[in-house]
């Protein structure tokens, strides 16, 4: 299978460091860099790591990624992470804007499981389901900073979650970290880790940026070109929730095996893309995805160590973000690399139980590069 960006008429021309950058970016700097608040008494901060003008900005609140600053072919330097201007903002979120998921991203049906012959409720927050861990999750607590480096010839921070055994209704005490890093060249690196500390439990990290690599307020992604290296997905029922089916994807709206553009096939569907893939790869890091944006000419190329994958297109979204814009549907893509959904209710699923002992570690890796000339694809 061919893959996208060998398609190119040119290869990718390297991002230069003499990028322009707007007076709106500057002011969005200085903005963020002033910003402190405090939930529950504990401080909540703004981090850059930063290689040349490549430029990622973290919060502790929910370890969300707050903008990804990145050239495009004519070196202006656009903010590529959907957000906002605030923290304050952050805290009355409901879209989960680059949230790092837990203790179990996506959906478990019916609110419950069983494991090892108990019965676990938990707090529902979507209908009689919980999304995303719950009301709460990890997306909504303040994580400890253990690590900063800003840059460097390795930009990176680390952060620490103790969640504790009842949190949302979850079994056992469970200890997670993120660490985003820079690396060469263009590259953000995102490795999420849990141990279980007592007992067995599930867990099913994910990072939840909302991706437009045309500019946040760019428009919708309906034009961006995407692959994603998956024949199979795992079907839903009206609510969402995995129906324990692993199907293929050939002569679907869900084929994107071979690059095509998000809108060439949306309108088949209710409202768009939200679905669990069942990535091809058996290999420990894995090719996810391809996105093309071609007005821009950026390129970005993710893979991962999960074995699946959440493609959404923020069917529902209407929200004011970053210098007052208005995200409006289709206004970008989520690529949520994950355990499969519910995975706690159907055994025919890649087990998400992590017991005392057995480390957890999700990798993912997003490459940004430049492919200055469209081809027809």
């Amino acid at each position: 299978m061919s893959r996208l960006k060998r398609l190119a008429v040119s290869k990718p021309q390297e991002l230069t460091m003499s990028s322009k950058i707007s007076p709106l970016l500057i002011c969005f700097f200085i903005l963020h860099l002033s910003a402190a608040a405090s939930v529950r008494g504990r401080k909540i901060g703004i981090y850059e790591i930063k290689k040349g003008d490549f430029s990622v900005k973290i919060t502790n609140y929910g370890a969300r990624i707050i903008s990804v600053l990145l050239p495009d072919k004519h070196g202006r330097i656009d903010d590529v992470a959907l957000g906002y201007d605030t923290v304050e903002e952050y805290e009355n979120d409901t879209t989960s804007f680059g949230a790092l998921l837990g203790r179990v991203a996506n959906r478990i049906g019916g609110a419950q499981f069983t494991l090892n012959g108990t019965l676990y409720k938990l707090i529902a927050n979507d209908g009689a389901n919980t999304l995303h861990g719950g009301p709460e999750g990890f997306s909504r607590v303040v994580w400890n900073v253990s690590k900063y480096e800003q840059d460097g010839p390795y930009p990176h921070i680390t952060l620490t979650y103790h969640s504790a055994d009842g949190e949302e209704g979850f079994p056992g005490d469970v200890l997670a970290s993120v660490t985003y890093a820079l690396e060469d060249p263009y590259k953000l690196s995102v490795v999420m880790k849990a141990k279980a500390l007592n007992m067995a439990t599930p867990v099913n990290l994910a990072q939840h940026t909302y991706w437009n690599i045309g500019g946040h307020n760019s428009g919708d992604i309906l034009s961006n070109v995407v692959q994603i290296f998956a024949s199979h997905i795992t079907p839903v029922d009206e609510h969402l929730i995995p129906t324990g089916e692993i199907s293929p994807v050939k002569n679907t709206p869900y084929d994107f095996l071979k690059p095509r553009e998000v809108g060439s096939q949306i309108n088949e569907l209710q409202s768009g893309y939200d679905i669990n893939y069942a990535l091809d790869s058996s290999a420990e890091m894995k090719p996810v995805a391809i996105v093309h944006d071609k007005k821009s000419g950026r390129v970005m190329d993710l893979q991962a160590s999960a074995p699946g994958v959440q493609f959404y297109t923020a069917n529902s979204l209407i929200q004011k973000g970053k210098g007052g814009y208005v995200y409006q549907p289709h206004a970008a893509l989520c690529f949520e690399t994950q355990g499969f959904p519910d995975a706690v209710n159907h055994p025919n699923f890649p087990s998400t139980i992590v017991s005392p002992g057995k480390a957890y570690t999700h990798k993912m890796l997003y490459t940004f590069s430049i492919m200055k000339y469209w081809n027809s694809y």
